[in-house]
């Protein structure tokens, strides 16, 4: 489990600036090899599943985190995969917290 996944996601009261591209590459190395950064705004994983039933079992324990770190991402369930974008909305870019979930979203997948 990496050392992300263990912190704690911090509420982002707007009026910080994203992370500089320095920052989340150091971040991204964190997480596990499909998270990709898109237009150095947003955090985005494609994860696969054997059926429907697994994929929303999935979708239902990131959910359950999200609430609990009061920091929620998109998510897209279909069948077999869910596409999972985070960043931070307030300042719509990305901040630490959005790597943190990134990295229970990675703890999640590996316990289903």
């Amino acid at each position: 489990v990496s050392e992300l996944a263990k912190r704690k996601c911090i509420p982002c009261k707007g009026g910080v600036p994203p992370l500089s591209t320095e920052a989340q590459t150091l971040l991204l190395e964190q997480l596990h090899e499909e998270w990709r950064v898109v237009d150095g705004h947003h955090l985005s994983r494609t994860l696969h599943f054997p059926d429907f039933v697994s994929a929303l079992a999935f979708v239902n324990a990131l959910g359950a985190i999200a609430e609990e770190e009061g920091h929620h991402p998109d998510i897209l369930l279909s069948w077999g995969k869910v596409l999972v974008d985070i960043w931070t909305h307030k300042i719509d870019g990305l901040t630490e917290s959005d790597f943190i979930l990134a990295a229970k979203a990675d703890v999640t997948y590996l316990s289903q």
